[in-house]
């Protein structure tokens, strides 16, 4: 299997050139660094042991960055962090330590990830959850780089997925010298797919700093919000902002001061969801174009990148989005750190573990439909003392798992002060 999806890959190269142009295009790559997605670096490879550590997208690398932080403190190594978004690139780059630097991953073609290894020549890699690129594993691994798999997880459907495909998957995570996984179920199914030394410590999702607000402008928005009820539509996906302005007409027939507060998942969605909800009769206003909170505004679509704590902050209650659409929901520690009443629909797979832990300790709301999102919303802003009584006990729940990351740091640590001896004993 691994051959034919070699051979594949090399008879696509014009449609993977075709795929990259369009997302360019879309504003999806980022030109200046274009480059980087074929494996040619912008920069040159810093002296002295290299540790890289690679994540997907947005949620998986702010989760790698207290990991990354406490590393950088234990080692004098340089740190190498890839995503495959820009949107993850422009939150994470910024908030790394002194010592690391971000790189965009190259497409999964042998060509691309040999240029990135011959570049780059790491002596650790650590790679988060369930990004399994054949080539990039395979390759890495074959020059005998030691591979920690951290936060690993593989949900319901893709082991379902790997179940039949299972000399590629068992391939993949021989690579790996140790898996760490995010819950008990995962590390079960990592060892059932393969792994060959996997262990539970814990989502690392837990460790990772409250989302940031600018102070400043969380002060406007509270002058122009006010006293008004509002709630939160947090990352959400297509079909879900429509979920959201009909809750909103339900709801103002209750309190017809209510704002609904949306934050899709992908800002550039904005304009096409202002306009499907202001036809459908609502009062819509848009934060990219800097339209002002007014007290006719309805609905205010937050499509800007990097300002979920923002939000978070000023809505006592927040749904969390992809769990009405059949899409495996979003990390719903984040408003759990914040202090929001959470609520989230059924399919919540890709947290399934901290979803069911959350509902047992009473930290959230499952609802399964629109209808019953309206009724849930209604009640949570009605009943003051209910509310907190579900934030509180979501916070609870979010602080007292704090000590992931000193498991994963006492996993990793070994293979990390290695490279410092191999560094002593080359002279």
């Amino acid at each position: 299997m691994l051959g034919l999806y070699r051979l594949v890959g090399g008879l696509a190269a014009p449609l993977v050139w075709g795929l990259l142009a369009w997302r360019l295009a879309q504003g999806k790559e980022d030109r200046a660094r274009f480059r980087e997605r074929f494996g040619e670096a912008s920069r040159p490879r810093p002296d002295g042991p290299l540790v890289w550590l690679h994540a997907a997208s947005v949620g998986e690398s702010l989760s790698l960055l207290p990991l990354v932080d406490r590393l950088a403190a234990r080692s004098k190594a340089r740190f190498l962090v890839t995503t495959g978004t820009v949107s993850a690139a422009r939150i994470l780059a910024p908030k790394l330590p002194d010592r690391a630097f971000h790189q965009y991953v190259p497409v999964d073609r042998r060509p691309y990830v040999r240029n990135f290894l011959d570049h780059w020549r790491p002596d650790l890699v650590l790679w988060a959850e369930s990004e399994f690129w054949p080539n990039l594993i395979c390759e890495t691994a074959a020059r005998g780089v030691p591979m920690i798999l951290v936060n690993g997880r593989v949900s319901e459907r893709s082991f379902a997925s790997w179940r039949r495909a299972t000399s590629l998957i068992r391939r993949l995570l021989a690579g790996f010298t140790v898996a760490l996984a995010q819950s008990e179920e995962d590390r079960q199914r990592l060892r059932d797919l393969g792994a060959r030394d996997s262990r539970f410590v814990g989502n690392l999702k837990f460790a990772a700093e409250p989302l940031p607000a600018d102070a400043d402008a969380l002060k406007h928005l509270q002058g122009m919000i006010g006293t008004r009820r509002v709630w939160l539509a947090a990352s959400t996906h297509a079909g879900e902002e429509d979920i959201a302005g009909e809750v909103h007409r339900r709801v103002s027939k209750r309190f017809p001061d209510l704002l609904t507060i949306i934050v899709p998942r992908h800002p550039d969605r904005g304009p096409r969801i202002a306009a499907s909800l202001a036809d459908r009769g609502l009062r819509v206003a848009r934060r990219a174009d800097g339209e002002a909170i007014t007290a006719e505004t309805g609905v205010y679509v937050a499509d800007t990148l990097g300002e979920l704590g923002l939000f978070y902050r000023l809505a006592p209650v927040a749904f969390v989005g992809k769990s009405l659409v059949p899409l495996g929901g979003q990390n719903p520690v984040e408003p759990a750190k914040l202090g929001a009443a959470i609520v989230h629909g059924p399919h919540m797979g890709n947290f399934a573990a901290i979803a069911g832990r959350m509902k047992t300790a009473g930290a959230a709301v499952e609802v399964a439909d629109a209808a019953a999102l309206a009724v849930a919303v209604e009640r949570l802003l009605d009943d003051e003392a209910e509310r907190g009584r579900l934030a509180a006990a979501a916070k609870h729940f979010a602080d007292a798992e704090s000590h992931v990351l000193d498991d994963v740091v006492r996993a990793v640590g070994p293979y990390l002060d290695r490279l410092a001896e191999r560094t002593i004993a080359r002279p």
